[in-house]
């Protein structure tokens, strides 16, 4: 029997932004990644921003754990949508993408998720969907990594 598929959605958001954006945000994303809101495995997000009221709320009413990383520790995190704007008003190029790629590789090294400080190394993890906005006048952005525990590497082809 083979472990639950790691889902991680990063999720970027303004000041003030409400629960109810980020979560028809996230089931579109998810949507669009083709599955639903209860395969995802955690919400992560920049440690600035997991104090947010409406990101603590939409992770409790998906069911899943809120995982904030640094700005330092996302900023290594190789993305291909960067961003300006976000490394200005955060410190990182990027949130989402890489909060969803950095909380997929954290949960698949460590096999249980809940250490944010968990240096994003071996990159397990890849983008299902990348950043999304939630609309004109967004304060909310979101991504879909999935993330492949270690004995699911395969290091040689097989026919």
């Amino acid at each position: 029997m083979s472990p639950e598929p790691i889902v991680v959605v990063g999720v970027g958001a303004r000041r003030g932004v409400q629960a109810t954006e980020v979560l028809a945000l996230v089931k579109d994303t998810l949507a669009a990644a083709g599955t639903t809101p209860e395969a995802i495995t955690a919400l992560a997000t920049v440690d600035t921003k997991a104090a947010e009221p409406g990101l603590a709320e939409a992770a409790g009413r998906l069911g899943v754990p809120l995982l904030a990383y640094p700005a330092e520790v996302l900023a290594t995190v190789p993305v291909p949508h960067p961003s300006p704007a976000a490394l200005a008003a955060t410190g990182t190029p990027s949130v989402a993408e890489a909060a969803a790629l950095a909380g997929a590789d954290a949960l698949a090294m460590s096999g249980s998720g809940t250490d944010p400080a968990t240096p994003p190394h071996a990159r397990p993890a890849r983008l299902l969907v990348g950043k999304r906005t939630s609309g004109p006048g967004a304060r909310a952005t979101c991504a879909v990594a999935h993330g492949r525990t270690p004995h699911h590497l395969c290091t040689k082809e097989t026919s």
